[in-house]
């Protein structure tokens, strides 16, 4: 477990960034070390993307498994093709339309690409961030970096510098504050090695966006619902636990969400039943049915509104995090209905119950 190191901490305005802030940020990479900064996703954890050392601290720094791969963050579609070879169209198409943006494209890996990088694999995971923090400390280091989220390996994804700071302080030398994340849940990841594309990850940009961009249908795994783990680790939170709070969940899901009332009194018997085996509870409930649950006597940490799935996902990891300041026995979740950002949703919540899942 790596620590002892001397961490500083660097605030920097998310829309008008300094330079010369950053400029000491890409140094600190230059020299092999490891930087925290914010993306329009999570905070990812930086190094430079060809250095195998600053690489390997990477996964001792979060205690990451060494078979579980980076992302590699690039801000110019040239180290796109210097990074990957035999580049199919429909790449193309998803860096035309949504990068600099929230995905992350699976392509076959050039000899640049080191191994520690992909955990040995064939294929690299490549994305561009629109974060004006990301981009400008990408093009002031002149080289890609490899980052995962800037959190200690499976507990929920970092939005917030004090995030960073509660799991990686005295880990790594920097952690930029570049306040709250846009999105608040990691990017989309989609294998476009294959036919047709495999999502491997679904995140802010939905299933119907990417279809749309590549005129036809992807396949959507068992694993990218979150339903299952991949048999191998082929992209990031395919395979192992993620996103996981210390405080157990308990998800609630139903074959349809309409009728909020009926919903929310099943939700409630479970909770009560619980609650009877002296367990201290709370509920992660939607704003729609918050208020039910708090007449009730139960404490209610709120996700948002159904109406808006991105606000669900944007306090999805706050929440988690909020969870396990309150040192409770166990959370009831709500489940969410499948569809749009619904399914990015429902993987995080899967993943982070264990898949301990009641089916009403």
């Amino acid at each position: 477990m790596p620590e002892g190191v001397k961490t500083r901490i660097l605030r920097v305005d998310s829309l008008r960034p300094d330079l010369d802030k950053l400029r000491e940020a890409a140094e600190v990479i230059g020299r092999g070390g490891l930087v925290a900064f914010p993306t329009e996703t999570v905070y990812g954890l930086g190094a430079d993307a060809g250095n195998r050392e600053a690489v390997m601290r990477i996964f001792r720094s979060k205690n990451r498994p060494a078979d579980n791969p980076l992302i590699v963050h690039i801000c110019e579609l040239e180290d796109l093709e210097s990074l990957a070879r035999e580049v199919p169209e429909e790449a193309y198409r998803v860096a035309e339309k949504l990068w600099p943006g929230p995905v992350t494209v699976i392509l076959w890996k050039s000899s640049e690409v080191i191994d520690e990088v992909t955990a040995g694999l064939p294929k690299v995971a490549i994305r561009m961030p629109s974060h004006p923090i990301a981009s400008n400390l990408i093009k002031l280091c002149g080289v890609p970096i490899a980052a995962p989220s800037a959190n200690l390996a499976g507990r929920p994804s970092p939005t917030t510098a004090e995030h960073v700071i509660r799991d990686l302080y005295g880990r790594i030398e920097l952690i930029i504050d570049g306040g709250e994340t846009l999105f608040g849940v990691e990017s989309t990841i989609i294998d476009v090695t294959v036919r047709p594309p495999r999502l491997l990850r679904p995140g802010p940009i939905p299933v119907e966006e990417l279809e749309r961009v590549l005129g036809f249908g992807i396949e959507i795994p068992a694993y990218a619902r979150g339903l299952a783990e991949a048999e191998a680790a082929l992209s990031p939170g395919t395979r192992y636990r993620h996103y996981a709070p210390k405080t157990p969940i308990k998800l609630v899901e139903a074959e349809c969400y309409d009728d909020y009332e009926a919903y929310a009194s099943t939700v409630s018997e479970i909770a009560e039943r619980k609650a009877s085996k002296g367990l201290r509870i709370a509920i992660l409930a939607s704003r729609e049915t918050s208020g039910y649950y708090s007449l009730r006597g139960f404490r209610v940490l709120v996700l948002g509104s159904r109406e808006n799935p991105y606000e669900v996902a944007k306090n999805l990891f706050r929440v988690l995090r909020e969870l396990d300041d309150l040192d409770l026995d166990l959370a009831i979740c709500e489940g969410f209905e499948e569809k749009g950002l619904g399914l990015t949703i429902m993987n995080r919540l899967r993943k982070a119950s264990g898949h301990d899942v009641i089916r009403v």
